[in-house]
């Protein structure tokens, strides 16, 4: 069982634990409503940001699996963050599957960047994990997200309101 992020170089990514040094850029990025417009809804106060940086840390002890900071390949700084969770959401879809996930810096959207790491985070998954799939849920309206799902092997099997709106669920199996 892994108990922290291995470290997986891309083209143009390094994907690797999150350190203490990356909180402010993390903080910033969760505070910026074109990032969280589909991923909460609300920019992120500073506690809750932190928060959601010391649990997603805490995915790997536990799960064996979780997220990575997608940092830029020549300079190591944090660009976007993602890769495996479970947040116990209370969804009946998400149960018992790991769930994929990904954020980048809006100044990083649109160069195929979220592929690129979702990808070597598939990759990782389909070589060290016994999960038949992965699932993931893309608030209606993000068809950035949907092309990634899309280039990355998902496809939507129906739609959650478990969270008080509607999200559409996705699916990959593995390989995928």
């Amino acid at each position: 069982m892994f108990t922290a992020p291995p470290v997986i170089e891309t083209r143009r990514l390094r994907l690797r634990p999150q350190r203490l040094s990356d909180k402010d850029v993390h903080v910033a990025m969760w505070a910026d409503e074109r990032v969280t417009r589909f991923i909460g809804g609300e920019p992120r106060a500073p506690d809750v940001s932190w928060g959601k940086f010391l649990s997603s840390a805490g995915l790997w002890p536990v799960m064996g699996f979780g997220y990575w900071v997608f940092a830029d390949g020549a300079s190591d700084a944090l660009i976007g963050q993602g890769g495996l969770s479970y947040f116990c959401r209370g969804m009946p879809e998400l149960e018992g599957v790991p769930e994929a996930g990904w954020a980048f810096d809006a100044d990083h959207w649109g160069s195929g960047l979220a592929t690129e790491a979702m990808g070597a985070v598939l990759g990782w998954a389909d070589e060290n994990l016994n999960a038949a799939e992965v699932r993931c849920i893309i608030d209606l309206g993000n068809a950035a997200s949907e092309r990634v799902s899309t280039k990355l092997g998902f496809r939507r099997i129906g739609d959650s309101d478990a969270l008080g709106h509607v999200v559409a669920v996705y699916s990959r199996p593995r390989g995928g």
